[in-house]
């Protein structure tokens, strides 16, 4: 029973840890996706990911803009389009809500709400929250991201920003 009792405690703190690690990788994600940036660290963001990695807008408004992209390769070209240098925008930032994360067996699975705010380098603020679905697998003790969906569920231009 003793015996039981220990693999049994295992199991859980490798689901809590593995829960805990992909968090932090979607959040280093979220962080890298922020504007101003001085510069962009691409090696960071490339190692989020798995080599086959697959990202994806989904829902009526993000299937036609973003498309399915398969390879680490095919989604950084595509990150490349609204992060630095691109000038695409003046500010960023994403904010993430707790989420829930089911883990197992070294993979994990989890849903979150994301609002974005953005600023464009060409005019215009917007508000955009977005629901995150995103699949991980472990690999050397680190959450990659192998599969990532977003749908926007939100969107309104922001009044009076304050410009720093």
């Amino acid at each position: 029973m003793e015996h039981d009792t220990a693999a049994t405690l295992a199991e859980r703190v490798a689901v809590l840890e593995l829960q805990e690690a992909v968090r932090a990788t979607l959040s280093r994600y979220m962080d890298l996706c922020d504007v101003p940036r001085h510069s962009f660290p691409w090696e960071d963001m490339a190692s989020l990911f798995t080599e086959h990695a697959v990202w994806e807008g989904t829902g009526p408004e993000y299937t036609g803009k973003f498309g399915r992209l398969e390879g680490r390769p095919a989604i950084l070209a595509m990150l490349a389009n609204f992060l630095p240098p691109s000038p695409h925008f003046k500010r960023n930032v994403h904010l993430l809500g707790n989420g829930l994360v089911a883990a197992a067996d070294g993979t994990a699975s989890g849903q979150w709400i994301m609002q974005q705010l953005s600023e464009y380098d060409g005019g215009g603020t917007e508000l955009i929250s977005a629901r995150l679905t995103v699949d991980f697998e472990l690999i050397d003790g680190t959450a990659r991201i192998c599969h990532f969906r977003t749908e926007k569920l939100f969107t309104a231009g922001l009044v009076n920003p304050v410009h720093a």
